[in-house]
């Protein structure tokens, strides 16, 4: 049987309340409970996905994926394969099947079904499937404190599966709601009474019947009921609407992510999975444009996945953001100045090209004369002298301790102050990186960090990725 064989997901470390925008604006509307996920400022819906990814990947042969799907609304590209550079991040083989599912919301739930489809069809055996979004919106506005950012993957395979799919059913329908032209910064949102009455109200439901009856199952057969709402009320209303209790219903994170878009239905249903027990029946469903509806039977092998971060893992590792103001810069919606100091070098696609094993994968050098692994990796060993006798070593899931660093409170930067650390690597090698999601004044000599896969910067319409570190976060 063809299913989910592992899980994992990402929620950013900052978190935005919603009475914070409201008061910001001195807006009652914009009240609400809860917060919202806010990515960082070296964040994008790419480097999201690729830490859901590292979570799914925990003790998953690297080499035996052969497919990465990647879901985005908010892809950094318009023109040019997203995914070909998460697969280079995240080491898989060359020749895999790399694909971008984009423009429409429920597009996590359709590189599912391409997942599926292609593991039966027998051409793959293992498909790595993330969704992420960051969804740009207006300020002072219903969207912007409703979207929050986050990511999910899923490995799908015909091995160890941990929930069997029994089913799908799709629906295509030609109806506009949330919209973004080519030229568009800002999601765009159509009348909400005809959107919601006329589109989600009907959409989304009917699917979800139709899926029931192909596979011969009532409303109260569902154990968890996981799918796609633009907020909690409309979420709630679609229960009633179909039939389900409100304890099959899986939380939709709402109070604590927010509408995370993409990947949304994906994040409610690793949740699912999290709690879920052999012989529990999950329906899956994303919305837009249409629907995609998935059944999933849990089997067994679900106790055997359990030690991933996942939602819970995430949810509980969390800093509020310190002002709407960083919030407002590190979505790019207000200027910063720049540095009184010389411009950074225009980024070269060539040496991006020729250093992409070294800073996409992160590959240091180990020496098979002495043993010792240093980054970035060398011709000649640093500890023995031995010339042209090492072999790579991937170094992004390996941990490190910080041997010494320093706080940059002059620079300009996104997010103040500067902290650059030389770490000493697990397995050996001493190295710089920058830190991130950290507390500056928590910063210590002998703390540990891990790697976590950032956007540098952004140069002549090239985004520009590496690694950086930052304390451990999660279970």
């Amino acid at each position: 049987m063809v299913g989910i064989t592992s899980y994992g997901a990402y929620i950013p470390f900052h978190r935005l309340p919603r009475s914070e925008v409201s008061q910001a604006w001195a807006n009652p509307g914009l009240m609400g409970p809860g917060e919202v996920a806010v990515r960082n400022f070296d964040e994008d819906s790419l480097s999201m996905a690729v830490e859901a990814s590292v979570d799914c990947l925990t003790g998953i042969d690297r080499k035996a994926v052969d497919g990465f799907f990647l879901a985005s609304t908010t892809l950094p590209y318009k023109e040019k394969m997203v995914s070909t550079i998460g697969a280079q991040a995240l080491d898989f083989r060359p020749d895999i099947r790399t694909a971008d599912f984009a423009s429409s919301l429920r597009v996590g739930v359709t590189a599912l079904l391409s997942a599926i489809d292609g593991i039966k069809a027998g051409s793959m055996k293992n498909v790595l499937v993330a969704a992420a979004d960051t969804r740009p919106t207006q300020v002072n506005s219903e969207l912007e404190v409703t979207l929050g950012d986050g990511a999910a993957a899923l490995m799908m395979g015909d091995k160890g599966v941990a929930a069997t799919v029994e089913g799908s059913y799709s629906l295509s329908d030609e109806f506009t709601d949330l919209y973004r032209g080519y030229d568009d910064t800002f999601v765009r949102m159509w009348e909400d009474r005809f959107t919601l009455d006329e589109g989600y109200r009907k959409i989304l439901p009917r699917a979800i019947t139709e899926l029931l009856k192909k596979c011969n199952l009532a409303p109260k057969d569902i154990t968890k009921a996981v799918y796609y709402g633009p907020n909690g009320r409309r979420h709630r209303e679609i229960a009633k609407v179909v039939g389900f209790t409100p304890e099959q219903v899986q939380d939709p994170l709402y109070n604590d992510v927010g509408n995370a878009g993409t990947a949304l239905p994906l994040m409610i249903l690793v949740a699912a999975l999290e709690e879920a027990k052999p012989g529990d029946t999950i329906l899956l469903a994303g919305y837009g444009n249409g629907c995609d509806a998935i059944l999933l039977k849990v089997t067994d092998e679900i106790e055997k996945i359990r030690d991933r971060r996942g939602i819970k893992g995430y949810l509980a590792s969390k800093k509020q953001i310190s002002s709407y103001q960083k919030y407002l810069i590190w979505r790019d919606l207000v200027p910063l100045s720049p540095m009184a100091r010389p411009e950074e070098a225009p980024v070269s696609a060539s040496a991006m090209w020729r250093e992409r094993q070294q800073n996409i994968s992160l590959y240091g050098s180990k020496c098979n004369n002495c043993g010792y692994q240093q980054y970035p990796p060398q011709r000649v060993c640093v500890m023995c002298h031995a010339k042209d006798n090492n072999e790579p070593v991937r170094l992004s899931d390996k941990k490190g301790t910080v041997f010494t660093f320093t706080t940059d409170y002059l620079a300009l930067a996104n997010d103040p102050p500067i902290t650059t650390s030389y770490i000493d690597i697990e397995g050996g090698g001493r190295a710089q990186f920058e830190m991130t999601d950290r507390e500056a004044e928590q910063v210590a000599v002998g703390m540990p960090v891990e790697f976590t896969f950032r956007r540098l910067y952004y140069n002549r319409g090239i985004n520009n990725y590496w690694w950086k570190i930052r304390p451990p976060r999660g279970g």
